[in-house]
């Protein structure tokens, strides 16, 4: 067997690992964003105002965002120590504990104040998890990949996105057309969540059995880790954390406007029903699982920061036409999957494809970890955390109209696109870094 055949199988184990692994993580965070505006915000958040009761349901969703820079910079810290494999173990099981316990917790009537705070508790430890894992994941790909076709497998990973927001919504789906409304409260949305356990234990058994990366392996070899990753990258790359950062940007915001708030905004405002709506997020998740490896594999041939920055403008204007076609379909649920599988399954994906592999770039491989980490997660505050918030806002002040939400979004991808600009200006020290990639593997 020659050295490529066994170089491609173990590309082929480590991307499956990382896919899958992803994907439960995914399932897992988006989950609670699903149902926060259809369940929690009436169980947990009980109010005589129901946009103060939404608001806050999402203000537990936010908080999972918070905690990720906090995950990021922990295992991103041990990531680029120890290694990126025990990382992502220790991860999953966080993720899926927390999550299957969610499913347990009592509601509001039955323990009074104690049932939201729990559900807070457990939203920071779903945070923490995913902080550590979506840097891991994508990085074994990317460290094991060939440098020219680094994009399309470290998009891969990313794939897990789409499919646990598909399985989010495919399962809250099913259970609302198969149950009853008052049993879909009372008992039917915690089966989604306690799925989660038989999950983790496949997800678990398939990273046991993959080996780590041959540029930390030979990082360790030499004794040459960081010691405190973080503040080595701060001091040697510290505008590419504020360009990456900026480029996510429209990322987060496009993500939770048209995955998370749409949900809520067709089922509260334009009246259709929560099958419907869950049905055209999960549809267009489908597609994305497709799309988001062709403008990876795009990114290799034409550029990473090229793709990005006409993904981000593409993209943000894209919301005008979704939101104008979902307000003006009169209830026609084709025109309204339309509307949110074109957006959002196709032109998002031109934007999360050569994310990961763009931010990988942006540092060398000692430092690799906990930069991607604290990038992606430290900006996911602004960008993904509060936007439902910002949207539900909005929507009020706009009389129940989205055109301030489409701006809002429009604003995002400007500032992504400048930023992707910056990172692909002449003299960016990406050059530097993969030299840097060069001498930790000799």
């Amino acid at each position: 067997m020659s050295a490529t055949t066994t170089d491609e199988k173990a590309i082929r184990k480590v991307v499956i690992s990382a896919l899958v692994g992803a994907t439960i993580e995914w399932y897992d965070f988006f989950l609670y964003g699903v149902v926060a505006g259809i369940v929690f915000n009436k169980l947990y958040f009980p109010g005589s105002d129901p946009v103060v009761s939404t608001l806050l349901a999402y203000a537990t969703f936010a908080v999972g965002f918070v905690t990720r820079p906090l995950g990021g910079v922990i295992f991103g810290h041990f990531g680029d120590r120890i290694g990126r494999k025990a990382m992502l173990i220790i991860t999953l099981m966080i993720m899926g504990v927390a999550t299957f316990l969610i499913g347990l917790v009592p509601t509001y009537a039955q323990i009074g104040i104690a049932a939201p705070l729990l559900l807070l508790l457990l939203r920071v430890a779903q945070g923490i998890g995913l902080g550590g894992e979506w840097g891991g994941a994508v990085l074994m790909a990317y460290e094991y990949a060939p440098k020219e076709k680094r994009g399309f497998y470290a998009s891969l990973p990313q794939i897990g996105l789409a499919i646990g927001l598909c399985m989010a919504s495919g399962v809250v789906a099913l259970l609302s057309s198969v149950l009853t409304d008052e049993q879909f409260m009372s008992w039917g949305w915690r089966i989604a969540f306690l799925l989660s356990g038989a999950m983790v234990v496949v997800g678990m058994y398939i990273r046991l059995h993959v080996q780590e990366t041959p540029e930390f392996t030979a990082i360790k070899a030499r004794n040459a880790e960081a010691r405190i990753p973080f503040m080595d990258m701060i001091r040697r790359y510290p505008g590419n954390v504020l360009k990456g950062m900026g480029a996510r940007y429209i990322d987060g915001v496009f993500f939770n406007i048209f995955g998370v708030f749409s949900i809520n905004y067709l089922t509260s405002t334009l009246k259709i029903s929560r099958t419907d709506a869950l049905l055209g997020v999960m549809a267009a998740a489908v597609v994305m699982c497709f799309t988001i490896p062709i403008f990876g594999r795009l990114s290799d041939k034409i550029g990473r920061s090229k793709v990005y920055l006409w993904g981000s403008l593409v993209t943000a204007i894209a919301a005008f036409p979704g939101f104008w076609l979902m307000t003006h379909s009169d209830g026609n649920v084709f025109l309204i999957w339309l509307a949110i599988i074109v957006p959002f399954g196709i032109f998002y994906a031109s934007v999360y494809g050569p994310e990961a592999a763009l931010f990988c770039d942006l540092f060398d491989a000692k430092v690799r970890y906990t930069g991607i980490s604290f990038v992606y997660q430290f900006s996911g505050i602004f960008a993904s955390g509060i936007t439902p918030i910002i949207a539900t806002a909005l929507l009020k002040s706009g009389g129940g109209q989205p055109w301030q939400i489409c701006m809002y979004v429009l604003f995002a991808g400007v500032v992504s696109a400048i930023c992707a600009w910056m990172i692909g200006r002449a003299g960016d020290n990406t050059d530097t870094v993969q030299q840097a990639d060069l001498r930790a593997r000799a």
